[in-house]
């Protein structure tokens, strides 16, 4: 059992949320144990996440809510929570791209983050965060919350076709995030090309970009390097990459042609017949 110990709760969200799960759960006079059993866990699990060593999920916060009737109160604050666990270079990021109205992004290397699957996304970042790697992904998860918004933005999306083929945790995880990139067909409101081997050079290559758009403030150009992101509304910095994003859109497949492309990807090369190439690999 995890022994209670003094929060700060103005100390970071964490310990805000530690502090009022303590606070609640003691004035609905329940032990970390009982309360442990109306929502399914363990009574050690309510006490580390109480002493910040665990980050609570948005399913662990809304079946807290649900059993001790807060109103909402920890549904709310876990997303405040979990953007803070992001890297701290890229939390100002996080926060522009909640705020967003449109989002265009070209990606070279792996699939948007706002688009990746639990899987796919737990394989990417075992590898830098191996130690926290399930509370680093259940914040990206959260980011992808903006797409379920009864007005979620505009999301422009190009992919290099090399990550369809970059095999990211295993045949069977690929092949779940090339389907769930096709589940985005319908959406009105997500629109997804793929830039083909066939183009040749095109004005990507010198790397992955985002360009974020507000109803009332400046646009921002973001990108990143491997432990840092930059961040500038600089107009002529706007207007050149913004002028770059459609030349690669023009440059890429159409979005039906980009769905038949990931189709066809999925199926040769992660589906359950594949050859002996890939017998050998899987």
């Amino acid at each position: 059992m995890v022994l209670a110990r003094d929060l700060d709760p103005s100390a970071s969200p964490l310990d805000y949320y530690g502090y009022e799960l303590r606070r609640l759960r003691e004035g609905a006079g329940l032990k970390q144990s009982q309360l442990g059993d109306i929502i399914y866990c363990t009574g050690s699990l309510i006490g580390q996440v109480e002493n910040t060593k665990r980050v609570p999920t948005r399913d662990f916060s809304e079946r807290v809510d649900a059993a001790l009737g807060t109103d909402g109160h920890f549904s709310r604050l876990v997303g405040l929570v979990l953007r803070s666990v992001l890297p701290t270079w890229f939390q100002a990021y996080a926060e522009m791209e909640a705020r967003a109205t449109f989002i265009s992004t070209f990606q070279s290397q792996v699939v948007y983050g706002l688009l990746q699957t639990e899987a796919y996304a737990k394989a990417l970042l075992s590898v830098e965060y191996s130690g926290r790697v399930d509370e680093i992904v259940a914040a990206r998860l959260e980011r992808q919350r903006i797409l379920a918004r009864e007005t979620p933005p505009v999301l422009l999306v190009v992919l290099d076709e090399a990550l369809l083929h970059r095999r990211v945790g295993g045949r069977e995880v690929m092949r779940e995030q090339l389907a769930h990139l096709l589940t985005f067909v319908e959406r009105p409101w997500v629109q997804i090309q793929v830039m083909p081997f066939s183009v040749g050079e095109h004005t990507g290559m010198t790397g992955s970009f985002t360009l974020l758009r507000f109803d009332r403030d400046p646009d921002l150009f973001y990108t990143e390097s491997y432990d840092s992101g930059h961040m500038t509304a600089n107009p002529p910095v706007i207007r050149e990459r913004s002028l770059g994003y459609a030349r690669l859109q023009a440059d890429a497949l159409s979005p039906e042609d980009s769905a038949l492309l990931i189709a066809r990807v999925m199926e040769e090369r992660y589906g359950d017949q594949c050859g002996p190439e890939e017998r050998a690999v899987a």
